[in-house]
């Protein structure tokens, strides 16, 4: 193995990885080589699965590219709004899904992507192995505040959650991945993540499961698919909608 001298620049919310000092400015980096620049990008604390372009010298390369000597390596995160589908060499399909698994710590987060209408796998009982092998059959993205879980050389698709509170981090979801017209509120069930549809309870039904304060003003009721957990448009029904219309801003 012998030393080289390369170059690095890194795009937009990338830098979130970096010191201050390499933030938004080309930075010079010694490398030993034969190495592939997938492990020197993350060797610098960028995960890869956040990365969706890679320029080698102008060029476009994949994670297996080996660096040699003065190699000028602009790196760019995942693009929303433009197709860059003819150029990257990073993935052969599309990075972008709408549906999701997360680690533990994002417990709060997973209850309102899944009011929100979104597909989203969470479990406390989820070790890194279970999230990925999730993420990999299931084709979702990895929502995480572990930046290590997207270092994972089988990852594919992840991103690194910078907001600690929850409100927070679902309107930087949101705002990432584009997904406000992909909304669809109350169609997911928040504890199992099952789809809601409208349900014909039964007279027995209702009366097992609506508390008598609540038969009393309703006459139409919703149900999980999945767990059976009995839904209606109650108060707690209008609060969540002023949480939605703040977070999408929009009236309802």
């Amino acid at each position: 193995m012998r030393k080289a001298t390369v170059f690095f620049r890194f795009y937009e919310e990338l830098n979130d990885f970096l010191p201050l000092e390499r933030k938004k400015s080309e930075f010079s980096h010694h490398v030993r080589i034969p190495v592939s620049i997938k492990d020197v990008i993350e060797s610098l604390g960028v995960p890869h699965s956040e990365i969706d372009l890679i320029l080698v010298n102008g060029v476009s390369v994949d994670f297996s590219y080996l660096v040699q000597p003065g190699d000028r390596i602009s790196v760019y995160p995942v693009f929303e709004s433009i197709d860059i589908s003819s150029v990257t060499h990073l993935r052969p399909r599309p990075l972008r899904q709408t549906r999701f698994v997360l680690d533990v710590h994002l417990g709060k987060l997973a209850r309102y992507l899944r009011l929100l209408g979104f597909d989203t796998r969470y479990d406390t009982q989820y070790d890194d192995a279970a999230i990925i092998e999730l993420a990999l059959r299931e084709n979702r993205i990895i929502l995480t505040r572990d930046v290590g879980l997207l270092k994972n050389k089988t990852v594919t698709h992840g991103y690194w959650v910078r907001e600690t509170r929850p409100e927070n981090q679902v309107m930087e979801v949101l705002r990432r991945f584009d997904l406000r017209p992909s909304c669809q509120p109350f169609t997911r069930c928040l504890e199992c993540n099952g789809s809601i549809v409208p349900a014909e309870l039964s007279q027995e039904e209702v009366n097992m499961t609506v508390p008598a304060r609540v038969r009393e003003m309703q006459d139409h009721y919703f149900r999980c698919d999945q767990c059976k957990r009995v839904y209606w448009q109650g108060t707690h029904y209008e609060k969540l909608k002023k949480f939605i219309a703040k977070m999408l801003d929009l009236n309802f």
